[in-house]
């Protein structure tokens, strides 16, 4: 049975480690990363005091432009009807950005950029030949100059089971882009399925990043890489909020994917099979 691999950013075996975990089970840790805590620790503070606000219902959500503010249990997983027991925030770099939010957010997403394109660079480096092939452009250039590229900051409320006794915080699903990049949840709570049908829980370490690969990397990579089933499970014991900031690395619009989508093709059709469109 294969791990999920915890990777020493400046490794010598950094690539080539972090393609194996995510060919093997569509998930990775990393560490010795280049983003603060202390950075994220002041983020999770702020949008802990705007979700608290009502100033978030001067950010409703666009419908089509899918920037803002969406209220408590406005998603569903893929296949499901029961809606998600969260609230949460779009920042796309063209879209609104709250007054009440200071400009942190901003300079933890260009971390991430920076992050993600040499991730995406390693796993280029290190797939197959006739992997390699498949791709119609270098990964990292399917996200230069994206307009897609969302940072989505999450509030979990605290667990009400006698009004959604059948919901849970996030229901299973897999991610729609590339890659995703993760900082460590505020309170545990997120499982991974793997190949033996068993949810497995992944670590909320703050000096952790979590990479886990998407939909659109598994249809370019013709299934190579897995898109991985995962979810947000209840607490069990401290009934209290939990906040996430997952930055879901998309490719631009035009980017062509496979035979069948491109990646604005793609994303449309998704967006429409979990009710945000």
């Amino acid at each position: 049975m294969h791990k999920i691999l915890t990777i020493d950013y400046h490794s010598s075996n950094f690539g080539s480690d972090l393609t194996t975990s995510l060919k093997n089970t569509g998930f990775a840790v990393i560490k010795n990363h280049p983003i603060s805590n202390s950075l994220i620790t002041e983020i999770y503070s702020e949008w802990q005091t705007f979700f608290n606000s009502e100033s978030k219902h001067n950010y409703l959500f666009h419908p089509t432009k899918q920037d803002g503010y969406f209220p408590y249990r406005s998603e569903n997983a893929k296949g499901q009807k029961i809606k998600d027991l969260k609230e949460f925030f779009h920042i796309y770099n063209w879209g609104r950005y709250p007054s009440e939010i200071s400009n942190q957010t901003n300079v933890l997403i260009s971390e991430f950029k920076k992050m993600a394109n040499n991730l995406l660079v390693e796993i280029h480096k290190y797939s197959p030949k006739h992997i390699q092939e498949l791709y119609s452009v270098p990964l990292n250039k399917m996200i230069e100059k994206s307009n897609q590229n969302l940072l989505r900051i999450i509030h979990y409320p605290p667990f009400k089971k006698e009004e959604y006794p059948n919901a849970i915080r996030a229901g299973a699903h897999e991610d729609i882009n590339l890659i995703t990049l993760l900082v460590a949840g505020s309170e545990a709570g997120l499982q991974v399925l793997n190949r033996q049908g068993d949810w497995v829980d992944v670590s909320t370490s703050a000096k952790y990043i979590v990479v886990n690969i998407g939909d659109m990397l598994q249809e370019c990579s013709n299934g190579y890489f897995p898109s991985t089933t995962h979810r947000v499970i209840n607490p069990s014991e401290q009934n209290v909020s939990r906040y996430s900031m997952p930055f879901f690395v998309h490719a631009k619009d035009e980017v062509i994917l496979s035979k069948k989508y491109s990646a604005k093709t793609y994303l449309e059709e998704r967006l429409k099979e979990i009710g945000l469109k």
